[in-house]
């Protein structure tokens, strides 16, 4: 099943207080890896953005107001999200709001059971420790420089890095030095491509090895 990395942002904290998403991002998977498809979109929502919400992803109200309704984007984004398995980082929160521009509109929510929680999954795997998405970013070495504002597409893109490695599902690598002494890592499905650069046997080398093959192979004849 393919699965889709998927985050928002909204005005405030509660769709109970009448506040309202404005910005979906979504990152479809296929094994694991993240595919070409993406879904994003800014969205206009009818109301003012709280203090708290602008400082986290500084979207203000007068950029917000000439964006798209949720109404434009719902059928777009309901195709995308088709038969896929959500994936999401504290997922009652993006799933209440999302509900709730679907109840608003009169179609049906989405199911938490189809879901895949990646907050409970490192609250499982990591016991009092913190769990926030830069939390688990630092602990997996996953470069989130670039987030200096909480954006939906940025956020998938760190989450989709973070998923995998939850799920232990992070590719082995081989670390190597070159001559010049400079760390080397690298993928051993790729090998091929960087085994020049690692190994480079000098005459002295090629010397040696030959005169151990001529005793190895006389040894192995006569025995």
């Amino acid at each position: 099943m393919k699965e889709v990395i998927l985050d928002t942002e909204t005005t405030g904290l509660s769709f109970k207080d009448g506040h309202r998403i404005v910005e979906i991002g979504c990152i479809e998977l296929d094994d694991l890896i993240p595919t070409q498809n993406k879904f994003h979109c800014y969205l206009n929502p009818e109301r003012k953005v709280s203090e708290k919400a602008l400082e986290v992803h500084g979207y203000t109200d007068e950029f917000l107001s000439t964006q798209k309704k949720f109404a434009e984007v719902v059928d777009e984004f309901l195709n995308f999200i088709e038969n896929k398995r959500l994936v999401i980082h504290n997922a009652e929160f993006d799933l209440g709001h999302l509900n709730n521009e679907l109840v608003l509109l009169g179609k049906k929510k989405l199911i938490i059971e189809n879901t895949i929680d990646t907050l409970a999954i490192a609250r499982d795997k990591f016991p009092g420790s913190p769990i926030s998405l830069d939390a688990l970013c630092k602990r997996y070495r996953v470069d989130n420089s670039k987030r200096r504002h909480h954006t939906a597409l940025i956020d998938c893109d760190l989450l989709a890095k973070v998923y995998i490695n939850l799920l232990d599902q992070k590719e082995p690598t081989l670390d190597f030095k070159n001559q010049d002494n400079e760390k080397i890592i690298i993928n051993p499905k790729n090998i091929n491509q960087y085994y020049k650069k690692v190994i480079k046997p000098t005459e002295e080398d090629f010397k040696l090895h030959k005169e151990y093959l001529k005793r190895s192979l006389k040894k192995n004849f006569f025995n």
